[in-house]
């Protein structure tokens, strides 16, 4: 079982930045793939962004692409997505994953316009 926690939603006009983080529980956190996802309301959640285990191989959403950018410290079993640019459309709750099995419980950003 892996616990993830993530942190760094808030509130942020529009053409802002924010970073989010999230921290796992397992010093296996390594071993695993990581993705952020994110939920608006009333729509399905979506893939945002994804690492591999080494943080080498990264792949974006279309709509993310050169706004944000994720990356992975695995000495501190956090993974990290920095995002810039920030539009209202994405006001949503993101979601860490850990290997397309395990979520956290998500966090809340809110652009304004």
């Amino acid at each position: 079982q892996v616990q993830l926690v993530e942190s760094g939603g808030g509130l942020v006009q529009a053409g802002g930045s924010l970073r989010l983080s999230c921290a796992a529980s397992r010093r296996t956190f390594s071993a695993y793939a990581m993705g952020w996802f994110r939920q608006a309301p009333g729509r399905v959640r979506e893939f945002v962004a994804g690492i591999s285990w080494s943080g080498g191989g990264t792949h974006y959403a279309d709509s993310m692409k050169g706004r944000f950018t994720i990356s992975r410290d695995n000495a501190k079993n956090t993974v990290y997505l920095q995002m810039n640019s920030l539009k209202p459309e994405d006001t949503a709750v993101y979601y860490c994953n850990a290997a397309y099995t395990y979520w956290g419980k998500g966090t809340l950003v809110t652009v304004s316009s």
